[in-house]
């Protein structure tokens, strides 16, 4: 499911960008504005799976009309920025993590001769089937 919500761009003295989103109270930076808006895709990623797996609800998108940009920085004790905007993040959180957060790590384990034997005979992938045990056995 994609989600939307607006981020505030600061360009700061050495061309750096920050980027703030007021529905999370959370900031990334990047080090041109290409950066930034990849950091800020993965910022948002991080923060609705993160919600998503303590089953915590997804904040109401604020309208971007409504974001004002030097009120949020004054608040934060920034001062007034003189180089700013407001954009709109998108991401299909699940997907996001599908492809960055999961990645695959190698395990070895040990099992019975007999038993490596009798899988092999029947093709059984052991990667999925460990897999699978440890997400029933994790309740996931």
């Amino acid at each position: 499911m994609l989600s939307i919500y607006p981020a505030i761009f600061y360009k700061e003295d050495d061309g750096r960008y920050s980027v703030l989103f007021p529905d999370f109270d959370v900031a990334t930076c990047g080090n041109d504005l290409n950066d930034a808006m990849n950091m800020a895709v993965e910022c948002l990623a991080l923060q609705l799976v993160g919600l998503k797996r303590d089953g915590d609800p997804f904040p109401v998108s604020s309208p971007v009309d409504t974001v004002d940009p030097v009120a949020y920085a004054e608040e934060l004790g920034a001062g007034k920025p003189s180089d700013y905007f407001v954009n709109l993040i998108s991401v299909d959180a699940d997907e996001y993590a599908k492809l960055h957060f999961n990645k695959s790590v190698r395990k070895n384990l040990t099992i019975p001769v007999w038993l490596n034997e009798k899988a092999l005979a029947q093709g059984i992938n052991f990667s999925q089937v460990l897999q699978e045990a440890l997400l029933e056995r994790l309740g996931g």
